[in-house]
Formats: C-alpha cells, sequence, structure tokens
C-alpha cells in the first residue's frame, strides 16, 4: 500500500522553489487558519477557543491586503491535511496539527481549490507561501493502547509507528520515539527511520509542494525526528523549511541547521523575552546570547526570529507596557534572520497558555490603524529598504555595538545602508541619554540619520559620533537619510519634491547647518511606480534609452518589485540613481509567463532628472 502512494506522488513535478538565499529578504506573517478570517468576512462571530471557529482559506484570501499592509512578503499557514473529526476534553483538532489522512486536504478550511487559489492570490501580490506539516506524528481520538491505526493513511499499520511511550527529555532517543498528546488524543509517532515510511513522506511532501505551489515549510517538533531524516525531506521538498525545536540551548539548537537550511531561534526567544518583559529585565543575557548564537549556529541569517506564537504565552500576557513591547517587537524583526510576526501581536492580544494564545484576528475589525499594527509596517519598511540598498543586508551578521545595564544597540548591514537599532527597557516613563560611537555605528562626521520610529532627524558629529536620547522607553531604528528615498517613511520621496517631514536633532559637537540657494543634486534617487494588474509568474522592467536602462533591450532592463503590490493597489516600483539634469525616454515591459516581452503602447515616456530633492518619484499607469 505505501509503495502505491509512493508511485502516485513521484510521478508530480516540483514546483518552482524560492531558495534559503531568497528567503532571507522575506517577512512573514503567521496564520492559524481556523482563527484569521472566515469566508462570510464576519467581525462579530463567536469563537469558543476549544472548537473549531470557521476561519477558512477563502477568508484569508480576502483579508490579504491587511497582511501585505504591515509589509509582510509571505505567510506561513498552519497544516493543510485532513485531521480527525470530533470534540473532547482536548479540544477539536482546529489547528491542523492532528492528522488523519495526508493524502488529502481539511475540508473544513475549504476545497483544495480555495487552496490553490490562495497560493496563486499570494503570488500575485509578488508574496509566498509557507505551509506547516508534521512528519513526527499522526493523530487519533482515544488512549494510546487502543488506537485503530486503520483509520490512518497512508501509514495504517502499527509497524508503521514506534511503540506507545512516555517522552523522557533528558532521553534524546525518547524524544524522537516516544509519543506526544495525552490518552484522550493519541499522537502516534511514525517510524521516520525506516526506509519505506520516508519514501512515502518524501513522495508526499514533494507533491504537496508542486500541487499547491508552495514556496517554504515549517516542520511541527522537529526535535522528534531524528536528525538523518531531514537532508532527504528536504531536498524532496525543494523549498526551504525552518524547523521547530522548542529548546533554549544553543548547543541543542543549532545542531538541528546542520540538517535542514533553518531553525526557529527559540534561544533568542528566551532572551528577548527576559529582557524587555519588565524594566528589571536581563539585557546583558541577550547580548551574550546574541554573541553566543553567531558562533554555535551555521548561519543565524536563515534562522526564524520571533517574539509570539501558538505554543508559548503571547508576549503581551505579561507585559502591560507598550513601551517595552515595541521594544521587543521591533529587535525581533531587526535580528538576524526571517522576521516571523504571530497573528495578533500587532493587535496587542494578551491570551495566555493555550488555547487563550490563539484568539480570533476578525474580532478586532482587522484594524490597520492599530498601534503595533503601524510600528510592524514601519519596521518592515525600513528593513525592506534597506535590502534594496545593499544586497549584503540580508548576511550581514547582526551584532551588538553598544550595552549597558538597561539597553542593547544593533548594527546590521553595511556602511552606507546599515540599520542602528537602539532596544531598552527602560519602560514607558524611562529616559536616557548617550553617545553612540561613530566607529561602533559606522556613519561618519555630519552624515544625516533619520529615526524612522519618530521621524526625527539627527547629524553625526566629529567622527561620527550620535547622542542619542531614549524618551518614554521607545526604541529608536536609525537609517542614512539619504537612503530613505523611494521607502514613504517619514516623507521619504513620496512626490518629485518631497523631502524627510521630520524634526531635525544634531549632535552638540556636529558642524552649524547653512541654507544655501537651490540647486539640482549631482544624483537623484529616483523611485518608478507603474500601476499594471499581473497574474503569478509575470513580471515588470522598466526599460529605456540609456545603457542603465537596458539601451531599449528589455532583457537589460531594471526589474521592478512587487513589494508594495495589492489587489487594490497594483503597483509595481523600482529606484535608480539618475544624474542631475539628465533626461531619458523610457517605456514599462512585462515579462511574460514563458518568458517574452510585452510592451506598453505608444508613445515613449520622457524624464528629466532635476529639482533641489535628492530624491524623486514617478508615478504612472500602464498604457494600454
Amino acid at each position: 500500500m505505501l509503495g502505491h502512494f509512493l508511485s502516485l506522488f513521484w510521478l508530480v513535478g516540483l514546483a518552482a522553489a524560492l531558495t534559503g538565499a531568497q528567503w532571507r529578504s522575506q517577512s512573514i506573517y503567521q496564520v492559524i487558519v481556523d482563527r484569521f478570517a472566515r469566508t462570510d468576512g464576519s467581525t462579530t462571530a463567536s469563537c469558543d477557543l476549544n472548537l473549531d471557529c470557521g476561519g477558512t482559506w477563502r477568508g484569508l484570501i480576502n483579508r490579504l491586503d491587511y497582511i501585505q499592509g504591515m509589509g509582510f512578503t509571505a505567510v506561513w499557514i498552519s497544516p493543510v491535511v485532513k485531521n480527525v473529526d470530533g470534540n473532547t476534553s482536548d479540544g477539536s483538532a482546529y489547528h491542523g496539527y492532528w492528522a488523519q489522512d495526508i493524502f488529502q486536504t481539511n475540508s473544513k478550511f475549504g476545497s483544495s481549490q480555495d487552496l490553490k487559489d490562495l497560493s496563486a492570490a499570494l503570488h500575485a501580490r509578488g508574496m509566498y507561501l509557507m505551509v506547516d506539516v508534521v512528519p513526527n506524528h499522526m493523530g487519533y481520538v482515544g488512549c494510546r493502547d487502543c488506537v485503530n491505526y486503520g483509520t490512518l493513511s497512508p501509514f495504517n499499520s502499527a509497524s508503521n509507528y514506534h511503540s506507545p511511550c512516555t517522552i523522557d527529555y533528558s532521553q534524546q532517543n525518547t524524544v524522537e520515539q516516544c509519543w506526544l498528546g495525552s490518552n484522550t488524543v493519541s499522537l502516534p509517532d511514525v517510524r521516520t527511520e525506516d526506509t519505506n515510511v520516508r519514501n512515502v513522506l518524501n513522495g508526499w511532501i514533494s507533491g504537496l509542494v508542486s500541487n499547491y505551489s508552495i514556496d517554504g515549510l515549517r516542520i511541527d517538533t522537529a526535535a522528534h525526528i531524528e536528525k538523518s531524516f531531514y537532508p532527504g525531506f528536504e531536498s524532496a521538498a525543494g523549498v526551504y523549511a525552518v524547523g521547530e525545536v522548542f529548546n533554549g540551548d544553543p548547543s541543542y539548537t543549532c545542531p538541528y541547521q546542520e540538517v535542514m537550511s533553518g531553525v526557529l531561534n527559540y534561544p533568542a526567544w528566551y532572551w528577548i523575552t527576559q529582557a524587555f518583559q519588565s524594566t528589571s529585565g536581563n539585557i546583558a543575557n541577550l547580548v551574550n546570547g546574541v554573541n553566543r548564537m553567531t558562533t554555535a549556529c551555521k548561519d543565524t541569517t536563515l534562522l526564524g526570529s520571533f517574539l509570539e506564537n501558538h505554543d508559548n504565552p503571547r508576549f503581551a500576557s505579561f507585559v502591560s507596557d507598550l513601551s517595552l513591547i515595541r521594544n521587543a517587537i521591533a529587535f525581533t524583526i531587526l535580528a538576524d534572520g526571517i522576521p516571523i510576526i504571530y497573528q495578533g501581536q500587532e493587535q496587542q492580544y494578551t491570551g495566555g497558555e493555550t488555547p487563550r494564545q490563539r484568539e480570533p484576528i476578525w474580532i478586532s475589525g482587522f484594524n490597520t490603524n492599530s498601534n503595533l499594527y503601524n510600528l510592524i509596517k514601519t519596521i518592515n519598511a525600513v528593513r525592506r529598504q534597506a535590502i534594496s540598498k545593499d544586497s549584503g543586508y540580508v548576511t550581514y551578521k547582526a551584532r551588538p555595538v553598544y550595552s549597558d545595564s538597561r539597553t542593547i544597540v544593533m548594527r546590521k548591514g553595511t556602511t552606507g545602508s546599515q540599520i542602528i537599532s537602539v532596544h531598552s527597557n527602560r519602560g514607558a516613563s524611562g529616559s536616557a541619554t548617550f553617545t553612540l560611537a561613530g566607529s561602533a555605528s559606522g556613519f561618519t562626521s555630519g552624515q544625516a540619520v533619520t529615526d524612522v520610529v519618530a521621524c526625527r532627524a539627527l547629524t553625526a558629529g566629529n567622527n561620527g559620533d550620535l547622542s542619542i536620547s531614549i524618551s518614554n522607553g521607545q526604541p529608536l531604528v536609525l537609517f542614512p537619510t539619504a537612503q530613505l528615498g523611494g521607502s514613504g517613511l517619514c516623507g521619504g520621496s513620496t512626490s518629485p519634491s518631497s523631502s524627510p517631514t521630520a524634526t531635525l536633532v544634531t549632535t552638540t559637537r556636529a558642524s552649524s547647518v547653512t541654507t544655501a540657494a537651490c540647486a539640482t543634486p549631482t544624483s537623484i534617487a529616483t523611485t518608478f511606480r507603474v500601476r499594471i494588474a499581473t497574474v503569478y509568474g509575470q513580471n515588470i522592467r522598466l526599460v529605456g534609452s540609456t545603457a542603465q536602462l537596458g539601451s531599449w533591450n528589455p532583457a537589460n532592463g531594471i526589474a521592478l518589485s512587487a513589494s508594495g503590490y495589492t489587489t487594490s493597489n497594483p503597483i509595481w516600483s523600482g529606484t535608480i540613481n539618475v544624474t542631475g539634469g539628465a533626461g531619458f525616454q523610457y517605456k514599462f515591459v512585462r515579462v511574460n509567463t514563458d518568458g517574452t516581452f510585452t510592451w506598453e503602447a505608444d508613445p515613449n515616456r520622457s524624464y528629466t532628472a532635476s529639482g533641489c530633492s535628492a530624491n524623486a518619484a514617478v508615478d504612472v499607469t500602464w498604457q494600454a
């Protein structure tokens, strides 16, 4: 029987894969499908947190604007396979982690076509799909010793499972071979070390990724499977995989990165939580921990960086001070690795132990004006801007460049496009001032820097030193002002004549500022934005009369980004540096799914770089 499933699924080819290198640039929003959005669009439907509440893939499709509006480029969804039915004293399988048949999708979340439509809807926006998978175990409503294995698929024999036993977490062999779950809902532990079982799982994941155009995987309970399983499994999937290794010790967690691309950074989760959960939190442990992870793990830039998830109490369940929450979130997004925000963080949900941290998002009304929604939007935007300006940003190892008992300052990115983030646990009533040396930050004498959180401008003094002022315990995220063009942050490049709208603050040792007559800059960072609806697999390029724009050869044109693309506002954009006073002709070209080119209609467009600002923007609609 197992061979039958294997032959079926190896016939399916792999979908185009998103590599680990490409995942580094993404920002992930984690969704429990049952708790995010309903097909009927209700924002008042009640929800018993132990039972099914009605969230669907179609409901998620209808609310993608909410997610993309925060700047996320990928969505991680809970498991998609058929689960056990029924309500128990342990609750129902609303979460998706109690699989009954891995070759069927979960009809409670919608049809298989709905799942395909979700994947297509994300891809049409230039976004990506990560799916949670559970190769470790299946699910059965009943005691461990009375499992009817014939109800499970494809592993329908007791010989496909380890014998029931209780885990002793001091013994790794029992972690890998004994059972999770309870005598109410058993979780039969799959014999993943068996060759035939591995072949079936590898064939299944290959087919799942291909059939639903999945871009990445989150592997549940990864530490409960022997390490030798993962290289073949990830290779069969053909996409980046990040494993859940729920352990705070880097010496335990990091070795799993030797057998899969990434792991969730649970050690950092412990340190971040301890540092910012109160005004007496332990900053020193966080500083030491960051440095330790850099050497202990194979590649910290491929880890999953998070503050909350569906398994642990929400950070806001034991922290009410919003300034502490803001510091912790900013740290998480700007740390090494791929940032992950769990649904509800942006609404400051306060749920504690399971299932209380699995609240429905619809009761928030999908509020896009909340404090944390807008903070996350800002931090995602500056991270995206840094990546667009410096291809090495995502591989640069973030490091502490200043710390004291209440403060940690982090640097990520090479000089010229670096982000310097200042985090403290001083709380809403706390303030502090200190000097950050230019040798630590990489800023230079007289350089203009913007704190994008408060839209506050600073100017570096002698040797690049900055006088840092923490007010009301708020984090600071500093970025070179000259690099803000096209970001939309603090007024950056929102129109051809715009300039950052920020309050100017200079260090006491900075040179005096004089006002000069308007003169066209020698180089103008010009952002071109074109409104055009596309489908998955299509791309847009900027092509023109200069060598920079490919000399009218679309194969050599500038590839635009869909990072700001939404169904209601389908915008492709890109920024180029244009010599002041220079002019050229240009057009936009669509790259079709088969690699052919479609030019927009005549006439050619014209542009001349002029004006007083070092930034400019051109907003147009595709000429049909």
